[in-house]
């Protein structure tokens, strides 16, 4: 038996008597809390761990840093207590030579009476089905198996308390590859609200992104009003710290009147760390300001008030739609065009609909005739077509491109690319000029409120999109001035950069050699920059942190957004262990996706919906 010096709580308990001599029953008081207590060894190491369930209360004076230490403490006694097990001959309580199988019932089970009572647990813990394809409850039933026969299950306590704190160690040592990247690419900090994107409305999540990895930091509250954004504000800030506040080039964020106060605090106390609008959401909100011009806004109003009268038509059945993959995307971005395109596709059916029989039987009897006759007119209008083919002209191009460019992996500068090839084929399918200028004002009149000035940055360093007039572009120079304006405070450290870029933009050294010119647009943008821009190491620093950078947040808002895991719902566990518990579950869950398992279902994986409602309809849609 080991001797007492070997149990390191007594070491922070005062013991002021005892009972029966050799009961190690003893009476102590906690040098960190003076709670006094009778018992053994195991109540005076359950209060300084923090578990319950021994008829001792958690230390209310030992922080999660001081628990941790202790954490460390045990996990070394434990591991002292089984070399001498194994030393003496005596195998420990997790060696398989001391479980043998008691419990004669599951001598000879089979496999269905296995998956049985798998089922069984799924169903009376009411688990997602697809629990079953983490690969970490793979993991768990493979290993349980291995060990074989007596393997007991770890208490409630320990799972909340040592298991937890473990495997926070364990993640944390697993993410010091990425966070040693950071000084050199820099990192983003992505705040995605769990709900529905709009900030301010319940719990947010803080994200680092880096090209080394997705990490998740931290989960704030700001469901309660004013006191709850003010938190936000702090975990923001102190976020930064964390990460480093030269680590961090940007914050990304959704668009919305809660973030207005915090950017000014942000980019006050941080003056060189730039506040970046999403773009997914920025290109979604131009897109409905383009749909908002006054020529285009009737066309929407007349295709929305014909989905909203032909979707209560009672004879209206679901067919597969081949185009479903864009359509998704522009539902997304696009939900006008989305609409348009749509109501389009179905002009010779809604035409034979209207004049059918069954329509007239249906709309005499309706209390919204009035309505339906007004939507017959307009669809047996071929001005009316005539103006929504023009409309979806105009649209097209900017969907499609979208489509291509894939807004999951928007690098920072893609969007400019997106914007002047978008209207260049605009301009190619003949649209009138004036309808282009409008285009472009509505363009230009919104673009500095919804996109970050390191788009234009971006735009000017990617050597893929070397050439491109940039330098002549108002908005794109505009945009590397105010980027150069936060990135650098001093003015000489801005006239380098300056120096720098027409160094790269006149092809000089090694920026102008046939490699570096051949590989612009074979080679990763950063990577090009580190083979090629070392005769401007300023500009080459800017550039990769630049070119390294997402620009968009929506790759965490879809992941989580039917597998988001909350602090709220674990009200039994203590603040400490409820964030350790985020955390982990957390990160665990970003280093599934990584390796290419989520664990969803494809069903999940594809967003596929067993119901159908509203626009999603509207998808898979014929009549008879």
């Amino acid at each position: 038996m080991p001797s007492e010096s070997d149990k390191w709580g007594w070491k922070h308990v005062n013991v002021f008597g005892g009972f029966e001599k050799g009961s190690g029953t003893k009476r102590w008081k906690c040098n960190h809390c003076n709670l006094r207590y009778n018992g053994s060894y195991s109540r005076v190491r359950a209060h300084l761990l923090g578990f319950t369930g021994v008829g001792v209360k958690s230390c209310p004076a030992i922080d999660r840093s001081l628990r941790e230490a202790l954490q460390i403490l045990e996990e070394e006694r434990l591991a002292r207590k089984k070399k001498r097990n194994s030393a003496s001959g005596k195998p420990g309580k997790c060696s398989r030579t001391m479980q043998p199988n008691t419990n004669r019932a599951w001598k000879n089970i089979t496999k269905e009476e296995v998956d049985n009572v798998v089922a069984r647990f799924f169903y009376a813990d009411g688990l997602d089905f697809s629990v079953v394809n983490s690969p970490y409850f793979i993991e768990m039933a493979r290993a349980i198996a291995t060990f074989g026969p007596g393997y007991d299950l770890p208490s409630e306590d320990n799972l909340s308390g040592m298991f937890l704190s473990r495997e926070k160690t364990r993640i944390g040592k697993s993410m010091a590859l990425i966070k040693e990247s950071w000084p050199h690419t820099a990192c983003s900090l992505l705040c995605v609200d769990c709900a529905d994107g709009k900030l301010g409305s319940s719990c947010v999540n803080i994200f680092v992104s880096s090209p080394r990895g997705l990490m998740f930091l931290r989960e704030v509250d700001t469901s309660e009003g004013d006191g709850e954004k003010n938190e936000f504000a702090r975990a923001l800030f102190d976020a930064v710290m964390e990460v480093g506040p030269t680590n961090v080039l940007q914050i990304i964020s959704h668009i919305g009147p809660s973030i207005a106060s915090f950017k000014s605090l942000v980019l006050s106390k941080f003056p060189c760390i730039f506040w970046t609008t999403c773009t997914f959401h920025s290109i979604r909100i131009l897109m409905e300001e383009i749909a908002a011009i006054d020529w285009i806004k009737p066309i929407v109003l007349s295709t929305k008030g014909i989905e909203k009268s032909i979707l209560t038509y009672p004879h209206c059945l679901p067919f597969f739609n081949a185009k479903q993959g864009l359509r998704a995307l522009s539902a997304k971005l696009a939900p006008s065009y989305s609409t348009v395109e749509k109501i389009f596709e179905l002009k010779q059916t809604l035409q034979e609909l209207v004049g059918s029989d069954k329509w007239r039987q249906w709309n005499n009897l309706t209390t919204t005739s009035e309505d339906n006759n007004d939507i017959e007119a307009t669809v047996l209008d071929e001005e009316f077509w005539g103006r929504a083919h023009l409309f979806l002209q105009l649209f097209e191009p900017f969907v499609k491109l979208l489509s291509i460019l894939n807004a999951h992996k928007f690098m920072l500068g893609d969007v400019f690319f997106w914007r002047f090839k978008a209207l260049e084929a605009v301009r190619r399918r003949g649209v009138d000029d004036i309808l282009h200028s409008q285009l472009e004002a509505v363009i230009e009149r919104k673009w500095d409120v919804l996109f970050s000035p390191l788009h234009a940055a971006g735009y000017m360093l990617n050597p893929k999109y070397f050439g491109r007039g940039q330098t002549k572009d108002k908005t794109v120079m505009l945009g590397w001035k105010a980027t150069l304006d936060r990135y650098e405070c001093e003015s000489g450290a801005r006239r380098v950069l300056r120096e720098e870029l027409s160094t790269y933009c006149g092809l000089e050294g090694s920026l102008g050699e046939e490699d570096a010119v051949e590989c612009r647009d074979k080679m990763d943008p950063v990577a090009w920059w580190e083979n090629f821009g070392f005769e401007t190491p300023h500009l080459q620093t800017l550039a990769i942190k630049v070119l390294s950078q997402v620009s968009s947040v929506i790759m965490c808002e879809e992941t989580w957004s039917d597998h988001h895991f909350s602090c709220r719902e674990m009200g039994q566990l203590g603040e400490g262990e409820v964030e350790d518990l985020v955390f982990v579950r957390n990160n665990l869950k970003l280093q599934t996706l990584k390796h290419g398992n989520s664990g969803f279902s494809s069903a999940q994986r594809n967003g596929s919906s067993s119901s159908l409602s509203g626009v999603d309809m509207w998808d898979s849609v014929r009549f008879k």
